[in-house]
């Protein structure tokens, strides 16, 4: 039966027609030979799965209640005036306990709504093999306010899809990811993602995977036009089973066009010898994309990852800014704040970064740290404040480019790699000149509160004032106009939201 509306919009003009839905509830208590109405509900997902779910279709799970196996739901074509929703009913959320596989698993469908529901799995150690809540060449696809934990993969994994929302997803105590986002090796056919106000925390590693990284918060590969924002990784990839390179908070390999922005990244780890266990990280293959806005502390790798490995598309067009690193890199290899790193040896792959306006406070350790397999070329530093225990700088910084920061040794005062006079290291490495004149300088930023940040949710970045600085400091007047000199336009926000006075240094005012 169907029932005819007119509708006219910007993307609809004219007659369309829609199935007339079906609203199919599912308890504990129900039984599979009854109607599936709300006075005699229908029991299991078995039935739900042999039932034909369609377009304007509604199901409903009791809030409160478990129930096992997996919803698959597949070649369902519809359009966004009818979506197939699934969701709880009655007291609380129902849980969808995947046991050894999904809990849920999209193929091939479009406009889908997954709300106010949990999944379940039965631990990443204890039998399960699989992906939560799994999207699978679908497009139009909404998550919303869920819960997934105990899956060996990924808590919610979206594949060669496009059109995807995902909000409020909590994904925990997973294997390889809390969140995982994937085209085809090689394409960029994951496409049009938005991530906003998720939490990925604790999801240590997967004990099967001996090749390669596991113990993700939130990780996008093959994949363009991808927004991550306003959302927290903490706790990860302490369960890496492999000595290697390790697992990021939030992160992009082989993507172009990602934005990462308003985020928290803090206390993720990895295993014993494990390279990474950082906070966040434009590796190989990324192009025209960008960290913004972002909080990363006392991760185990650097807070921000600069990374092209062998094998990988070329690396380049990308931008850090307005950014913060406290107390980052002090297990992995990295041992400072920022970290770069080109194992395919060609700066021809790796180029083109803007780095400006950031902090990077490192009380243990460097602020920047260049691998010995570092090639690369054409990137910039302005506005940035650098702060160091020792050596602000460790490696060959290559051709880099750094005008209009300031510099500070919290032992010395300054020193990079054996000089310890400012002006001279400028001068010999031709650093910090702008028009035959020196622009950088070495002061003490004098931060309100450097070294003590314990926020864990992003919208606190609104109020955070750590590395704000003190009124009429030199930092606030010393930096570059950099739309004037180099025709950047800087966005004209702070990480905390605040304007960015013209020519001021630092993240936050």
């Amino acid at each position: 039966m169907f029932i005819t509306l007119c509708l006219r919009s910007q993307h609809a003009k004219g007659i369309i027609a829609f199935r007339k839905g079906h609203a199919y509830y599912v308890s504990a208590s129900g039984n599979d030979g009854a109607d599936g109405s709300k006075t005699t509900p229908w029991q299991t997902i078995t039935k739900l799965n042999n039932s034909g779910l369609n377009a304007n279709d509604t199901v409903f799970f009791e809030g409160g209640q478990t129930f096992a196996g997996t919803l698959f739901i597949q070649n369902v074509e519809t359009n966004r005036y009818a979506p197939l929703i699934i969701t709880s009913y009655g007291k609380g959320r129902a849980i969808i306990n995947g046991v050894d596989s999904n809990a849920v698993a999209l193929y091939r469908c479009s406009y889908v709504k997954i709300y106010n529901i949990n999944c379940t799995g039965s631990g990443r150690k204890n039998g399960n093999t699989k992906d939560g809540i799994a999207i699978n060449t679908c497009s139009h696809i909404t998550v919303n306010d869920v819960d997934v934990s105990g899956f060996q993969k990924a808590g919610l994994f979206v594949y060669a899809s496009g059109f995807v929302e995902v909000s409020k997803a909590q994904a925990h105590d997973n294997g390889y990811a809390g969140i995982s986002i994937s085209g085809d090796y090689g394409r960029h056919n994951c496409y049009n993602i938005h991530i906003d106000n998720c939490s990925a925390e604790n999801n240590p590693g997967d004990p099967t995977n001996l090749t390669n990284h596991s113990g993700n918060g939130i990780i996008a590969g093959y994949c363009k036009n991808v927004v991550i924002e306003n959302s927290t990784a903490t706790n990860n990839g302490w369960d890496m089973p492999r000595t290697g390179n390790g697992p990021v908070g939030i992160w992009c390999f082989e993507a172009d066009s990602v934005i990462i922005q308003h985020c928290i990244s803090y206390a993720n780890k990895t295993s014993p010898g494990g390279g990474d266990g950082g906070g966040f990280d434009l590796d190989g293959g990324v192009t025209n994309s960008i960290i913004q806005y972002c909080l990363s502390y006392q991760n185990q790798g650097s807070g921000y990852g600069i990374f092209q490995y062998a094998g990988a598309s070329n690396w380049h067009d990308n931008i850090v800014r307005f950014n913060i690193s406290e107390d980052d890199g002090n297990v992995s290899p990295a041992h400072a704040g920022i970290f770069i790193w080109n194992s395919s040896r060609d700066t021809a792959q790796f180029k083109n970064c803007l780095f400006y306006n950031n902090v990077v406070y490192n009380s243990k350790n460097a602020a920047i740290t260049y691998d010995k397999e570092s090639e690369h070329t054409c990137f910039f530093y302005y506005n940035n404040i650098f702060v160091a225990n020792n050596s602000l700088i460790t490696g060959n910084m290559g051709n880099d480019k750094f005008t209009g920061n300031n510099w500070y040794c919290l032992e010395t005062g300054f020193n990079i790699n054996g000089t310890f006079n400012f002006k001279d290291w400028a001068t010999q490495n031709n650093q910090e000149q702008l028009h035959g004149k020196l622009v950088g300088v070495n002061i003490t930023p004098a931060f309100k509160n450097a070294g003590n940040s314990n926020i864990t949710l992003p919208a606190q970045l609104r109020t955070y004032n750590n590395y704000t600085l003190p009124a009429n400091n030199l930092l606030l007047s010393k930096g570059l106009n950099l739309k004037a000199l180099f025709n950047i336009n800087n966005g004209n926000k702070a990480l905390n939201y605040k304007p960015v006075p013209v020519t001021a240094m630092g993240a936050c005012f």
